[in-house]
């Protein structure tokens, strides 16, 4: 990447928390910084009969354990919460908002409100619409952006858990149903034999990929799945993109891959991926369509 555009990163960064006032340490004019008052949302957003998992909102807002824990402290001293311990694990700490923490929260939402519909009515309509697009658009590519695709042995728990929910799909989506056994086995996508990734969002997994030898020089692609909260973000292209990159790295210059009738986005994926369609190079019960790339360095 160019320094301009790291420059250009930065400079819409001072800006927009400029404008907005998360530099103020009373955040839309309460008596609290940003961070408490984000906290307090998410609290709120997330809450349920059992309240919110401290590991979760830690995860969430990618915040130190420590950090957190002298925040929600803080806020339970000031009776905006209240801590507890999950009824069915004594081990997980949970937090959920009180009745005064509720009132503070909906205050919060009407000045957020009030503040973003300021800024908006700067701009016609027509603008208006746009800025909301271009806002949408980066927030797409940011959640790519902090998304790892990382490289897991093929018996790990992330990519079993992967491989079942994208059974769990195919078993829908196709018209005669899903066989498990046609899934990749552990051994067969690791060490030599072959590869698997494990997108993950927040520590969450959210994607994944297999690759395993075919022939000489040649690796196969399986498996190539994106949670439905994770898609229309481009994470499936870098899944492939870590597929082709590893394939290289073992020297398999040509890779291969087939997919089903009924996976016609999958389809159009490889086509503008530089896949091109190929006769059948082995027999599968659910192929109906190959694909071949060469790939160069």
């Amino acid at each position: 990447m160019s320094t301009e555009q790291v420059a250009d990163f930065r400079r819409f960064n001072r800006y927009f928390t400029r404008r907005i006032g998360a530099l103020n340490d009373h955040y839309l004019g309460q008596d609290r910084p940003l961070g408490e008052a984000r906290l307090l949302f998410e609290i709120a957003e997330h809450d349920g009969p059992d309240g919110v998992l401290l590991r979760e909102l830690r995860s969430r807002l990618g915040l130190d354990a420590g950090y957190l824990s002298r925040m929600t402290k803080t806020l339970e001293r000031q009776g905006m919460v209240r801590l507890g311990v999950h009824p069915h694990d004594s081990r997980l700490r949970t937090v959920r908002l009180t009745p005064a923490g509720r009132v503070e929260v909906t205050e919060q939402n009407r000045r957020a409100d009030s503040l973003a519909a300021g800024v908006l009515a700067g701009l016609d309509t027509g603008r208006r619409a746009r800025l909301c697009e271009a806002m949408a658009t980066v927030r797409r590519l940011l959640r790519l952006a902090a998304i790892t695709v990382e490289h897991v042995d093929g018996h790990a728990p992330d990519a079993r858990a992967c491989l079942d929910a994208y059974a769990d799909e195919l078993d829908v989506r196709f018209p005669e149903g899903f066989d498990r056994t046609d899934l990749v086995g552990p051994d067969e996508v690791s060490g030599e034999a072959g590869a698997f990734f494990v997108a993950y969002e927040e520590g969450r997994p959210v994607g994944c990929g297999a690759l395993r030898r075919q022939a000489a020089g040649t690796g196969e692609i399986r498996h190539v799945w994106v949670h439905p909260d994770a898609r229309r973000l481009g994470l499936a292209r870098r899944v492939l993109d870590a597929l082709e990159a590893e394939a290289l790295r073992r020297d398999w210059t040509v890779v291969r891959l087939d997919t089903h009738a009924a996976l016609t986005e999958a389809q159009a994926m490889y086509r503008a991926c530089g896949y091109t369609e190929i006769p059948a190079y082995a027999e599968h019960v659910y192929a109906d369509h190959w694909f071949e790339k060469r790939l160069g360095r």
